[in-house]
């Protein structure tokens, strides 16, 4: 396929890269500062885009099969709600060029309900963590609802606790529920992401996925 990812300089955008040049897929990696993006491949383009900004994501995006998306705050306090915003831009992109798939990166604390989470992590640890960050899932959240209202073949991606450690290549998933488990490596991430390019289960869905 002809992926766009964006956010490929951050830590699942890099993994996005990674795999799914080893999957065989052709990628356009599309980031603000190409120069972070270090290493080659003839089936990888790096382009310098702004993801906040629909035309120029509609220029990386035109042509491309799917559009992953790792995009995400900075910070706790980041003024720029680059989910939300960097969401709005993807959509009004799409439809601009045709393309329908799209995902992207979310939260397990955005799992309201609890269904398919432990006790602790939904009763406990989910209101704490929601107490300290707050405005980073209350982007993530505005960044769900616009892909609610897209109209595309989306996939919202709802990882635990992330972890700079090496893939499993497994993982455990659960739509519109979940995640199970307390954390994931952010490799695998990446590879369920990729999984789910051509599952149309997960179309118009979140998905939890946890180790």
């Amino acid at each position: 396929m002809k992926l766009t990812v964006l956010g490929a300089s951050g830590g699942v955008g890099r993994q996005l890269v990674r795999q799914a040049l080893a999957d065989g897929h052709e990628v356009t990696a599309a980031l603000r500062s190409p120069e972070k993006l270090t290493g080659r491949h003839d089936r990888l383009t790096v382009v310098r885009a702004d993801a906040l900004d629909a035309a120029s994501v509609q220029a990386v995006v035109d042509g491309a099969d799917a559009v992953l998306s790792g995009m995400g705050q900075a910070g706790r306090h980041d003024p720029l709600r680059p989910a939300s915003t960097s969401a709005r831009a993807v959509v009004e992109a799409m439809k601009a060029t045709g393309v329908r798939r799209v995902l992207m990166v979310s939260a397990g604390p955005l799992n309201r309900s609890g269904t398919g989470q432990p006790f602790l992590s939904h009763r406990v640890f989910g209101p704490l963590l929601w107490a300290v960050l707050k405005e980073l899932y209350t982007d993530l959240e505005r960044m769900e609802a616009v892909l609610r209202g897209s109209g595309l073949d989306w996939t919202a991606v709802r990882p635990p606790r992330l972890l700079d450690k090496p893939g499993e290549g497994r993982y455990r998933h659960a739509v519109e529920a979940g995640p199970a488990g307390a954390s994931i490596a952010r490799a695998d991430v990446a590879r369920a992401m990729l999984d789910f390019l051509a599952d149309p289960q997960t179309y118009g869905h979140a998905v939890g996925i946890s180790r």
